[in-house]
């Protein structure tokens, strides 16, 4: 799979099972090539929801939810991810 793919169904995942009104996700695997544990069919993601529904649970409730949203994925494409929800 690769970063494009990636994102896309990061995307559909994310705006098929959550209320929001945008969904932002880039590619920050760029910040860790150099890394000896870069892994080139893992990806680091950010990714910036704006979502009142997310924002009115506490961080830890929103981030389990987006968490097993993308349950499959986290286990094989993606190393790292950073969640910012506004």
């Amino acid at each position: 799979m690769n970063i494009n793919q990636l994102i896309e169904i990061v995307k559909n995942k994310l705006s098929n099972n959550i209320i929001c009104d945008n969904i932002e996700v880039e590619d920050k695997t760029f910040l860790h090539e150099s890394h000896k544990s870069h892994d080139k069919n893992k990806f680091h993601i950010k990714l910036i929801i704006t979502s009142d529904y997310l924002r009115n649970k506490s961080k830890i409730e929103s981030t389990k939810e987006i968490y097993k949203i993308l349950e499959k994925e986290l286990k094989d494409n993606i190393h790292s991810i950073i969640i910012l929800i506004n």
